[in-house]
């Protein structure tokens, strides 16, 4: 279940991972565009955590680490829907382009799943950037989507087809 990518570890959660999920869950910048508000309390990333650790499943939900340190997480919770979330001080650097990628080969390796999905704030022009240079293609748009601490969110649908993702990482 474990994925080791040139930087990155990438492997189901465990309860020692509570700190590191904390320093990124708490962190107002790292949570702009995630779908709940920064965690006030550790034990707001506990339940969190342990509800990562108890739908582990078939190893598609997976805790991001670098050099020992988690760093944020990569995978589908509720497959073939993507979600991601690094800490800021690792942006920038290629390391979401890399953790995605390995997520997704893991997806069309181990499922039948014929795409990847992905439902992203369209002012998270980071994000869409990220998801357009994987391949993914534009679907849809609604709005008022998300309800994020009293403030409605859009939504910007993405789809990856399996054969246009395959068809990119072969030699």
């Amino acid at each position: 279940m474990r994925i080791e990518t040139a930087r990155l570890v990438l492997r189901p959660a465990r309860e020692g991972d509570l700190d590191g999920m904390h320093a990124v869950l708490s962190n107002p910048q790292a949570m702009r565009w995630w779908s709940t508000p920064p965690h006030d309390a550790l034990d707001q990333t506990r339940e969190w955590l342990g509800a990562m650790i108890a739908g582990g499943g078939p190893g598609l939900d997976l805790v991001i680490e670098r050099e020992g340190r988690v760093i944020g997480k990569v995978g589908f919770y509720q497959p073939p829907d993507l979600g991601y979330i690094l800490h800021p001080d690792h942006w920038g650097q290629g390391l979401a382009t890399e953790a995605l990628s390995a997520a997704l080969d893991r997806l069309f390796a181990t499922t039948d799943h014929a795409q990847a999905t992905a439902d992203i704030d369209p002012d998270n022009a980071a994000s869409l950037r990220l998801v357009q240079k994987l391949g993914f293609i534009r679907t849809g748009f609604a709005e008022r989507t998300w309800d994020v601490g009293g403030e409605w969110k859009d939504s910007v649908y993405y789809a990856l087809p399996r054969e246009a993702w395959l068809a990119r990482t072969r030699p």
